[in-house]
Order: C-alpha cells, then structure tokens, then sequence
C-alpha cells in the first residue's frame, strides 16, 4: 500500500514556544498532538489515511489563514491546506508538519440581484445547497453534500448539474486566494487572469481560496433519484445507457453505477445484499419533460428499484451522504473515457459481480452536455472532449479488508485504463506520480508549470496532486 504510507517529504520540527507564540495570534483554533482532541482532529474522510501532523490550524478567518501561511513557511514547515476533507489521497493531511483547516470558514452570502453566491473555503456541499435552494436555486457541484468546495471545486468538480450548466469551475467568477508569500489577491477574468485559469482544475497548487463567488442556476425541485436493476441484465442497461446519455438533453443527467444493495430500511428487503447496476437521475427544468426522459427506461427494461420522481435539489444531494459516513476504508482508482466499448462494457459487468464489499462501487458520470461547451484550453481542466468520469472504489469499514477492496479496484482499474483517454479526473486518485498527474493535465500541464512557478516558485503547496514549478 505504498501509495497511502509513504511520507514524500520531510518536514523541519518546530519548538512549543514557538508554536505558543503563533497561537496568541490565531482567533481560530491550534491543535497539537498534547490536545484531547488532536486523534479525532487529524482524521479525514477516508479511514486508510492515518498521518501525523505536529499542529493543525483550525482557522476563522482570512487573517488566521495569511498568519498560518506565514508561520509555515518561515519555519519551513511541510504544509497540507484542508477544506472537507474528502481527498481521496488523504492530502488534506500530512506526517509532521502543518495542516491549515478552513472547516470554521464556511459562510455564505446570496446576493439575488446578481445571481451569485459568495462561499468561504470551508464550506461543504450541503452549505451552499442549503443556501440556494431557498430560491430555487443550485450552484454545478458535486453528489455528496458532505464534501468540501475548495477540494471539489479547484479539481473541476462534477456531479449532478454538470450536463446542464457545466462544471463548478465553469460557474466560478472569482475566488479570494492567499498565496504562498502570505499575500491576499483576488483571481478572476479580470484580476490576476493566469493564475484563474489555473485554479479552475489545478488544484490546491497556487494558494489557499478563502472564498469563492459562484453564478447560481436554477434547480429547486427535480426528477431525480435512483432505478436498480438486476445484474443480469447489466451489459443491456449500459449499452441503453450509454446510446442514450450521448444524445439527451443537456436538462436531463443520470450517472450509471455498479452496486451492491445495502441492508438498510430505504431499501426493500428482498433486494439486500444483491449486486445490481442502475442510474441515479437528476433532471432540471419541466417535470413533464423530465418524467419521459426517465420513462424512456422504463419501457426499455422495468426496474427492480424505481425511486426516481419529483425532489428538491437539496435532497438528492445528501440522498446518499448517510451510506458513506466519515472513516471508511476507501481505495480509488480512475480515468476519462471518451468510448464505452462493447469490450469495455463486458468488463464493467464482469468486474460488477466481483465487488468486494457492500460499500464498493463504480460510478460513470456523464461530462457531456455542456461541459462540451468549453474548449480544453480554456481552464486547466483539459478533458472536455471526454464523456464520462469514471471512478473505481474499493470501500469497507473494516481495515482488515483494506487489501480486498484496493486489490479489486487495482486490478478492475488496469483491465478498463487501455479503454481508457489516458488521464483521470484529479479528485479521484491516490498519490499516483508525477507521470499521471502530467497525463491528467496533457498539454495543458506545461502552462500550469509556469503559472506555478510564478506564484509558488519554491513549490510551498505541494501536499497535493503536485504541478511542479517550471525551472
């Protein structure tokens, strides 16, 4: 499991006067490993991730941030910024260093003349839903509402609304970052162009966001939900799936999944513990139109499981957030695809009746629609001309299954990447190397190179999937 242990970087230790001095300075929050709470503290949302920081900053404000920034760098401190805390590498976390929190900053403002939303850092999901919904309104993020923002969003983030209004960065307008010399800026079309384009898909590599504004779209009640059906008929439902979401509406969005039914009370009871296939649908604008897009697998195939109807955006958001709670084993695997091959429709099945676990998955989220819209060189994400995202995920509570569930995702993940467009969707991989980070960039990587070598040349953000600075 090297990929999860192994410390790429040292970090230089600090001495507790030092580190008292610096609290004074804080209106936030400083944990060391002498606090009851530093154990629970240093945890993030996946449970295989077990590191040692020497302090975290549970930070309040902007102030707290520039201040953290600065004490970590003059004392050249190994530095790893958190938001939700659900990478999937535990990056929002590291061995003897420091990790800058941002959970305290999670406020938000709606500004309805304008159609924005201005979010802190550290708001998750269900934050900024809670906020919009309100009005009838969403902001393209992701399917959990448990997840960070920053995370999500600085990768690209997608999920529910992507077809329709594109990704998170696509509905970015501005973001308020702290730079790696302390310095506050604002990054927008306007302001700072370079270092925009480079946050929207670059990652946590160029500063820590304080806050975002976003653009608002409609989406108060929707046609969503999920439809199950027997793995038997598995390869029929992708193949349907697939001829299907390439030509439908940009209002109409359903990600295709591989599952194992959990043996919870939401579920029928002769359905538990069944390994089945399905879609989870989330279809914007006229529930009529809605309602015949979905009924169109209904005719094809009935479903075992049919949830899917009317329901407000913010509910299908945090539909599921109860099954993956904090602290689970999770091992992640992932890749663009632009096909969906007959070949590689076989071995999505196949690999689906070998899920290791109630937990594990596999998910193809459609990235078509109107994430087509934007050119591959407008932001640093450069997958636009792919069709989905496709996550592999080994997960269980129990750590001795931590083998089990990494070993299938390893080895379903090697039979798909030939069929594969060569790079993955950054906020879903493990620490991986430097080559496929540069295959998860393509041509775009080089830019990034520069742009981060102008604002952290000495590369201070760098617990992260790493674009090194240009020399």
């Amino acid at each position: 499991m090297e990929t999860l242990t192994v410390e790429p970087r040292t970090s230089v230790k600090v001495d507790e006067k030092k580190i008292q001095e610096f609290a004074v300075m804080i209106r936030g929050q400083v944990i060391t490993k002498n606090d009851k709470s530093y154990d629970e503290e240093r945890k993030v949302y996946n449970g295989m991730i077990d590191r040692y920081p020497e302090m975290i900053i549970k930070c309040r404000d902007v102030a707290d941030v520039i201040n953290s920034v600065n004490f970590a760098r003059e004392n050249k401190m190994l530095t790893a910024v958190r938001g939700g805390g659900h990478n999937a590498g535990g990056l929002g976390v590291c061995d003897k260093g420091v990790v800058i929190d941002l959970s305290l900053m999670r406020g938000t403002r709606v500004d309805l003349k304008n159609n924005t939303i201005r979010a802190e850092g550290g708001c998750l999901l269900g934050d900024i839903d809670h906020a919009t919904q309100q009005f009838n309104k969403a902001v393209p993020t992701g399917i959990l509402s448990t997840t960070g923002i920053a995370g999500l969003g600085l990768g690209g983030g997608l999920g529910h609304l992507s077809r329709a209004y594109g990704l998170t960065i696509d509905n970015m307008l501005e973001a308020d970052v702290v730079l790696a010399n302390g310095k506050l800026v604002t990054a927008s079309e306007k302001e700072n162009a370079d270092l925009f384009w480079a946050i929207r898909g670059g990652g946590g590599n160029f500063g820590i966001v304080t806050s975002f504004l976003f653009k608002m779209s409609d989406a108060g009640t929707v046609y969503g939900g999920p439809m199950l059906w027997h793995l038997s008929d598995g390869e029929e439902m992708m193949r349907f799936y697939r001829d299907y979401i390439l030509k439908a509406p940009n209002s109409v969005y359903c990600y295709f999944a591989l599952l194992t039914v959990p043996p919870v009370p939401i579920f029928p009871q002769e359905l538990h513990l069944k390994k089945m296939c399905g879609v989870v649908w989330c279809n914007v604008g006229d529930l009529d139109k809605s309602k015949k897009a979905v009924d169109e697998f209904r005719k094809f195939k009935t479903p075992a499981l049919d949830y899917a109807g009317p329901i407000p955006f913010s509910g299908l958001q945090s539909l599921f957030d109860g099954l993956y709670p904090k602290g689970l084993q999770w091992y992640w695997k992932a890749d663009f695809v632009k096909e969906l091959t007959e070949t590689s429709i076989r071995l999505n099945i196949n690999y689906g009746h070998k899920l290791p676990s109630t937990h594990s998955t596999m998910h193809l989220y459609p990235i078509n629609g109107a994430c087509h819209q934007v050119k591959k060189n407008e932001t640093a994400f450069r997958y636009r001309d792919a069709n989905w995202a496709q996550v592999i995920v080994g997960v269980d509570p129990e750590p001795a299954n931590r083998e089990k569930i990494s070993q299938w995702a390893k080895e379903y993940w090697e039979a798909m990447h030939p069929h594969s467009a060569g790079g993955a969707y950054i906020n879903f991989m493990m620490e991986e190397g430097q080559d496929r980070i540069k295959a998860s960039y393509g041509e775009n990587y080089e830019k990034l190179s520069k742009i981060k070598a102008k604002y952290d040349p000495e590369n201070f953000f760098r617990v992260n999937q790493n674009v090194t600075p240009a020399k």
